[in-house]
């Protein structure tokens, strides 16, 4: 690559960069003016009922200074990916069986489907009662959150395969174990992972929901501990941390294996 066509990506970067910059900074500029006519002109709510920019950046920092931030970040995206990891185990378990076996994909199907649609939520009481306020009821709510939703991804990507794939391939030999690992999961692995992404959007919205019932420290308990204290912004911040975690997991791991996989596959 010449040293032009570096110089324009590198410019095209720096101007992705700027422009999300520009649009990021008008947003905030945009929310503290709606916050100020709404509460000091208008009043038509009270500052503390109304989340600002300010007020979110000063519980940052307090946040930070009680070290309270970090570790709840930490403990969060621990939960989370052991959540997942063991998600992922049982889902590409259920999903292969259900891909290769045709009974149980006109039986078990459907009520996984069922099973899928029940907002993570109402896993709470369940774990609450089989396993009280402690860390195995917070990974039991994130793995029924998101197990069978990769189950259904998986047996779908498998599904996807193009049959001339398969028939090539037995054609040549291959057959059994050989064939699914040379030739089906190697190519279902674009619609794979963007089932798996859908999983962890899944597992993470769980997660929240489990955090927000226990009294343990992380991202669902700091929220609710802005509720206790009716700091709106503290709330806000976490809302936002939240968010944040989410985009960054997406963008930097499955977004990037996503575009990998299409790669591997020549599209």
């Amino acid at each position: 690559m010449s040293g032009k066509s570096i110089e324009m990506i590198n410019q095209h970067f720096l101007k992705k960069i700027v422009r999300q910059a520009v649009f990021f900074v008008s947003l905030i500029a945009v929310w503290q003016c709606v916050f100020y006519f709404s509460t000091s002109v208008f009043h038509w709510w009270k500052p503390y009922a109304f989340p600002n920019p300010i007020g979110v950046w000063e519980s940052l920092v307090a946040l930070i200074e009680q070290n309270l931030l970090l570790s709840a970040v930490l403990v969060s995206m621990r939960r989370a990916f052991i959540g997942f990891f063991l998600a992922l185990f049982i889902g590409t378990i259920i999903g292969l069986a259900l891909a290769r076996i045709q009974i149980l994909s006109l039986t078990l199907k459907s009520f996984i489907l069922g099973i899928q649609s029940l907002p993570s939520v109402c896993w709470v009481p369940f774990a609450i009662l089989w396993f009280g306020l402690t860390e195995k009821s917070i990974i039991f709510v994130v793995v029924m959150g998101s197990a069978f939703s990769i189950s259904i991804a998986v047996e779908s990507a498998i599904r996807s395969v193009n049959p001339l794939y398969v028939k090539a391939a037995r054609t040549m030999g291959a057959k059994g174990k050989e064939l699914y690992f040379r030739v089906v999961l190697p190519a279902s692995l674009p619609a794979l992972t963007t089932g798996l992404k859908q999983g962890w959007s899944f597992a993470w919205r769980a997660l929240m929901a489990a955090e927000v019932m226990s009294a343990s420290i992380g991202l669902g308990q700091a929220l609710m501990m802005g509720r206790d204290l009716a700091d709106i912004n503290r709330v806000m911040l976490v809302i936002l941390i939240i968010i944040l975690i989410g985009v960054l997991i997406d963008k930097f791991v499955f977004s990037f294996a996503e575009e990998r996989a299409f790669k591997r596959i020549g599209q």
